[in-house]
């Protein structure tokens, strides 16, 4: 697998003077930048910037992924619309956490999946995130829940720790806030169970809680899985054994005939048509009850001794 790291920078409420852009230029002669965005890819080589030095100076939105399995989701606002006391109770040490600088707030949500991935491009992931940012600053606090809830599926977090409090709307997410659950990767079975508060009566539970509720959801989400998979499987049976039936019955009274082509098959080395024909055969048999089908394959298994391959393919066939 090849290397490849995405990285993405956007700024939404002002733009970027050409003063700034000539800096950022300094840092990379390949990247895409325009009064609103840096955009840039690595295959080999490494981001020369800084990026939370970046976000308080230039820009509002950031993401990063690499094919290692990261991905990177920054955001920042203005601390008048949300404060950092408002953010700490869904902090970790990794899945999410939050820096100030003076009037400036940047929320940096993190997601590592050490199987990796292949990625042709992260073009157009940061656009689907972005009206996030607007969300968090109207007091809409479910992204930060799910930065608690990711780390909550990471392990950084004890059984016996409570949740935060719980945003109403978690069983109904937004658009934006779909996407970062794929982004971060969350299981869903975590998400379902974290979003049932909001649908009866908030309470506040453990970790420890969630995750058996979860599990339980998972459990269930399997064992409706395998019904669906099971009812799939016997309808594709029944299709097939009407395929089967209508085949069959259009060979009725043709056997002498088909015989007569297992031979030319054989003739002409076409090993598998002919056991195709043979099992036709052996099942015709077995529908009309006539007795004489294994005397006849016998005589052609000895008329053939010799053809290894095809009596491999006989046997193979259960004949």
């Amino acid at each position: 697998m090849s290397e490849y790291q995405y990285y993405e920078f956007q700024a939404i409420d002002r733009s970027l003077t050409e003063k700034e852009m000539a800096e950022l230029r300094s840092y990379s002669t390949r990247a895409s930048i325009t009064p609103t965005s840096f955009v840039n890819h690595y295959e080999w080589g490494n981001f020369k910037g800084d990026e939370d030095a970046w976000m308080f100076r230039y820009f509002d939105a950031f993401l990063y992924l690499a094919n290692w399995g990261t991905h990177v989701f920054k955001v920042r606002l203005p601390s008048q619309f949300l404060d950092l006391a408002d953010v700490r109770p869904y902090c970790s040490r990794n899945s999410l956490t939050a820096r100030k600088s003076k009037d400036q707030i940047v929320l940096t949500f993190t997601s590592q999946d050490d199987e990796g991935e292949d990625w042709d491009s992260g073009e157009g992931i940061l656009s689907s995130l972005i009206t996030i940012r607007a969300e968090l600053a109207r007091g809409d606090r479910r992204a930060l829940y799910l930065g608690w809830l990711l780390a909550v599926q990471a392990d950084e977090l004890d059984d016996d720790e409570p949740e935060p409090p719980a945003p109403p709307g978690l069983g109904q997410l937004s658009a934006s806030l779909e996407a970062l659950v794929e982004f971060l990767r969350i299981d869903p079975d975590l998400l379902r169970a974290a979003a049932e508060p909001s649908l009866t009566a908030p309470q506040r539970r453990t970790i420890g809680e969630i995750r058996r509720i979860a599990e339980r959801h998972a459990a269930e989400r399997r064992q409706n899985a395998e019904r669906k998979a099971a009812a799939e499987a016997l309808r594709k049976q029944r299709q097939a054994a009407r395929r089967r039936a209508k085949h069959l019955d259009a060979l009725v009274g043709k056997e002498k005939k088909l015989w007569l082509e297992v031979e030319t098959l054989v003739a002409g080395k076409n090993y598998v048509a002919a056991v195709e024909v043979l099992v036709d055969l052996r099942d015709l048999a077995a529908r009309s009850g006539a007795g004489n089908f294994e005397t006849l394959l016998q005589s052609f298994r000895n008329r053939h001794a010799r053809k290894a391959i095809l009596m491999a393919r006989i046997s193979k066939a259960g004949l």
